[in-house]
């Protein structure tokens, strides 16, 4: 027992040696292992961003990638779409043509009406205390009629019989006298003549006033709007301050009215087939004519105003409606190219096309006509050009370009230098 306890202290510190020993090498190969980690990780990184420089690099100096499209001839016939806009072929605002008030209204918006049926009814009591005075007065001035009548057939019988009798009877003084009242009695009578014929037209005036009560449709048509109600007082007239009584509107057939720009004002002719589509109306169309046209450019909007007349029995389209209107437009001709190809410049309009060496040349262009989505060109260009799309405003002429995919679907194709 004693020389164990003797040798105790000694194997301890032998075993804490080792165990220092391990620890220590242990640290060291993990320093190793970070350093060597560390390093590599820097090796790969400098690697990546040596790669992204380099692909950088070359990006920067490859050429530019354009889209293209080969410059064709326009189609035989084209349909030249344009906006609209319904109008109905009549359209009126009914007012009163005498005062009164709203004795009764018998139709409301939204009503199918025909022509001279009754819409309301407006009561007029001085008017009809007017028609029923100059009534009376027209009785008494034909009773006035009747003596002047007698007093004139007696004043001529009268003047007869002094006029032929012998001379020296009676003195000519006396036969001037009956000669005068005869005279005086037929002014008289013809002055009541003429009365009654002024108060007869005075009768007929508030006659014709009198059917004026009743408020008629002019036509076959529906109503828009309404503005009365019983009771109201209404006033004869249309002016600014007289409110209306109805809107009437007749929707078959149809107005439609385009404003054709003025590059295509040469091609709006009377008879040329028009298709009318509406969104409210999905999958119906509408076949037209070009009826009529301004034959005059706007000149503030530059713009022809065309009309196309449709019918429309079911009355699917109302007025007012916004609409496309599709017109078939003879070809001239010409090529065609897409807007998206164009480049507006102080010198003109211009096109970037591409040559079979890939380097772009500018051609200033003339307009014929604008389509919307393509344009069709005079000169400038030749069919099978192919010219570049949405094109860079920093690619400069003669500058090599990359094509890419072609405004027809094409396969991506590249040029080299």
């Amino acid at each position: 027992m004693q020389s164990h306890n003797v040798h105790t202290p000694q194997a301890y510190a032998l075993l804490m040696q080792a165990t220092g020993r391990k620890i220590r090498r242990s640290v060291w190969i993990l320093a190793g292992m970070l350093v060597a980690g560390f390093l590599i990780i820097h090796v790969i990184k400098s690697f990546h961003e040596s790669g992204l420089k380099e692909a950088t690099d070359a990006a920067a100096l490859a050429p530019p990638l354009v889209n293209v499209v080969t410059v064709r001839e326009a189609p035989a016939t084209l349909a030249l779409k344009l906006p609209g806009e319904t109008a109905a072929w009549y359209e009126s605002t009914i007012y009163a043509r005498v005062d009164g008030y709203v004795g009764t209204w018998n139709v409301d918006i939204g009503d199918t009406v025909k022509k001279g049926e009754v819409l309301a009814i407006i009561e007029t009591p001085e008017l009809d205390a007017q028609l029923a005075a100059s009534l009376a007065k027209l009785k008494a001035v034909e009773a006035t009629v009747i003596a002047r009548q007698a007093d004139a057939d007696f004043a001529e019988t009268t003047y007869a019989r002094w006029r032929d009798s012998p001379k020296g009877v009676v003195s000519d003084q006396e036969r001037e006298a009956k000669k005068a009242g005869h005279e005086s009695a037929v002014a008289q009578l013809n002055e009541a003549r003429a009365q009654v014929a002024l108060d007869k037209a005075e009768v007929d005036r508030y006659t014709v006033l009198a059917k004026f009560k009743q408020v008629t449709a002019p036509y076959d048509g529906k109503i828009t709007e309404r503005h009365i109600d019983i009771g109201n007082l209404v006033m004869a007239g249309s002016a600014a301050s007289t409110t209306p009584l109805y809107k009437i509107v007749q929707n078959d057939p149809m107005r439609i009215f385009v404003n054709a720009p003025q590059s295509a004002a040469a091609d709006m002719k009377v008879g040329v087939n028009v298709r009318i589509r509406a969104s409210s109306v999905p999958g119906h169309v509408f076949e037209g004519k070009i009826t009529r046209t301004a034959d005059a450019i706007n000149p503030q909007a530059r713009t022809l105003r065309v009309e196309v007349d449709i019918p429309n029995p079911d009355q699917l389209l109302v007025s007012g409606m916004y609409v496309d209107a599709s017109f078939d437009i003879e070809a001239k001709g010409l090529l065609e190219v897409p807007a998206a190809a164009l480049i507006f410049r102080s010198s003109g309009p211009q096109v970037a096309v591409v040559g079979k060496d890939g380097r772009i040349t500018f051609h200033t262009l003339t307009i014929a006509r604008d389509n919307g989505n393509t344009v069709e060109i005079t000169d400038g260009i030749k069919a099978g050009d192919r010219v570049a799309l949405n094109i860079s405003s920093q690619i400069a002429d003669g500058q090599q370009v990359q094509i890419g995919e072609s405004g027809e679907g094409a396969n991506a194709t590249s040029i080299q230098k």
